[in-house]
């Protein structure tokens, strides 16, 4: 990859904030050498003199970002026309076998139950994942899982964002080693463009990128506190789970379920949501969601690295599997689906803005 040394406002400023493209994945801040940049408002904040090293734009999932290239370097090739959620190997539905994870985990856990196994087994030295704000309920934070018991108390999703960028950035100094990558699509873009530079940095550290299925997220602000507070008359310590399946589903402490419609909430998506064009993570090793299953999960398996760890996982028992054969006419009717509105609503998005 050609490397062209820029600054922050004539690249990255010029013309991803300022058309507002940006996703807030935080990655020009997770990587600037020179600490010019901080994470603020859901996006980069220039707080020293920029010195145009150029390593912001080059990283940056916004900034000349080619999902033709992309593919090449991943999976050696472009997708084809009927390849409409991507490049992939296999397909299945699987769930996990751990009543540890079962118990806190979104839906079927196998996310949760690859990074313990992956940690469990030495492959890894940590796991880049969000977890919960341990000051602000249900407000999603980047986390770094050293052992087990942290990695079962970030299981589940978050539904507002986390630039987990920002974790991979404490990993690399605290210098621990290889770690698994948990992510959203636009995320996983950042990784694979640090990889493809590469910023030896922190492409060295990174394994399996395990991706997660993304329609968009939504401001702390606008769902918990404009939302579930001022609209449902909701406290965020009353709610222990958020689902979206169709509509918004919280499931209470206290063992109740209230729900409200998925339009009562559209408007307090985050604006740079509507610029991704990726559903279903397809640059990831592994890409995971729930997409409508009970207590099960979609997993798609896109590398011979995802393919890999999936496998090894499957032998020791970590997780099942159960054919996707059965219900594959409506799942890839579904994934398909939301991959084609997503590209194009975003297509439609960025041109509005440029």
């Amino acid at each position: 990859m050609q490397f062209q040394k820029i600054s922050f406002e004539e690249s990255l400023g010029k013309f991803v904030i300022k058309p507002r493209i940006c996703v807030g994945c935080g990655s020009c801040v997770a990587v600037c050498p020179f600490n010019c940049l901080e994470y603020a408002a859901n996006g980069p904040k220039i707080i020293n003199e920029c010195k145009s090293c150029g390593i912001c734009a080059q990283i940056c999932p916004r900034f000349n970002f080619s999902m033709q290239l992309s593919e090449r370097f991943v999976f050696g090739r472009e997708r084809a026309a009927n390849e409409e959620f991507g490049i992939y190997k296999s397909i299945v539905i699987a769930q996990t076998t751990n009543d540890d994870v079962m118990k806190v985990c979104q839906d079927g856990g196998v996310v949760t139950s690859l990074l313990l196994f992956a940690l469990e087994n030495g492959l890894v030295n940590g796991a880049v994942t969000s977890g919960e704000s341990s000051n602000e309920p249900l407000k999603a934070v980047p986390k770094l899982a050293l052992y087990r018991d942290e990695a079962l108390h970030y299981a589940g999703t978050r539904y507002t964002y986390s630039p987990n960028m920002l974790a991979l950035r404490d990993a690399v100094l605290k210098k621990i080693g290889k770690v698994i990558f948990v992510g959203t699509p636009c995320q996983i873009h950042a990784v694979r463009k640090i990889q493809m530079l590469p910023l030896k940095k922190y492409a060295d550290v990174l394994g399996v990128s395990i991706g997660l299925f993304c329609s968009e997220s939504f401001t702390y602000e606008g769902l918990v506190n404009k939302f579930l507070q001022e609209k449902m008359h909701i406290t965020p310590s009353e709610i222990s789970r958020m689902n979206i399946k169709g509509k918004l589903i919280l499931k209470m402490r206290n063992g109740g379920v209230k729900t409200a419609s998925l339009k009562d909430i559209k408007e307090y998506a985050c604006g740079f949501c509507a610029t991704c064009p990726d559903f279903s993570a397809e640059l990831a090793d592994i890409s995971a969601g729930g997409l409508g299953l009970e207590g099960w999960t979609l997993t798609i398996i896109r590398t011979e690295r995802g393919e890999e760890l999936f496998k090894k996982a499957e032998a020791a028992g970590a997780i099942r599997v159960r054919a996707v054969e059965s219900e594959k006419d409506k799942v890839i009717e579904l994934l398909t689906r939301m991959s084609k509105r997503k590209r194009e609503n975003a297509i439609k998005a960025y041109q509005s803005r440029v």
